[in-house]
């Protein structure tokens, strides 16, 4: 994990990656209680013999749950000392170029596009590119808007 003392020492760092994640698995068992907690029950997540058969040959995570990831990776990936709060203010684009197998490793990258001072910190706009462990093509690219408090 990355650390930065001050919020304000993001900001000549635009265009650069501030840090990459810890490895998380995406197994069968998250993909389930992302099925219950949504209410998306389409088999390619839940049915593993239909979806052997499948376009995916097994159970593939919900582009979602892929997308809920970004919290638990960020924890891992940089941290800012000086930072008392952290909200997400949004996303601007996201997009699933590849399928979560369930059993899956996934993590993420993280590069900070745009630093802008506001009242009390600043707002932070990152692009998270997610690999899958084994793979050549992003499982998950997103640009992430949070606002960071001093």
């Amino acid at each position: 994990m990355k650390s930065f003392e001050h919020l304000a020492d993001l900001q000549p760092l635009v265009g650069q990656e501030l840090g990459v994640s810890d490895w998380i698995t995406v197994d069968q068992q998250r993909i389930d209680r992302f099925a219950d907690a949504t209410g998306d029950h389409q088999w390619i997540h839940i049915d593993p013999v239909r979806a052997a058969a499948g376009p995916f040959g097994t159970t593939v995570a919900h582009g979602f749950l892929t997308l809920s990831l970004l919290p638990e990776m960020g924890a891992s990936a940089f941290e800012v000392r000086d930072t008392r709060m952290g909200v997400n203010y949004g996303l601007n684009r996201v997009r699933f170029p590849a399928p979560v197998p369930s059993g899956s490793r996934l993590r993420g990258r993280f590069k900070l596009l745009s630093y802008e001072p506001i009242e009390g910190g600043a707002q932070v706009t990152v692009e998270v590119t997610m690999e899958r462990e084994g793979a050549t093509k992003p499982v998950c690219v997103a640009e992430s808007v949070g606002r960071r408090f001093v």
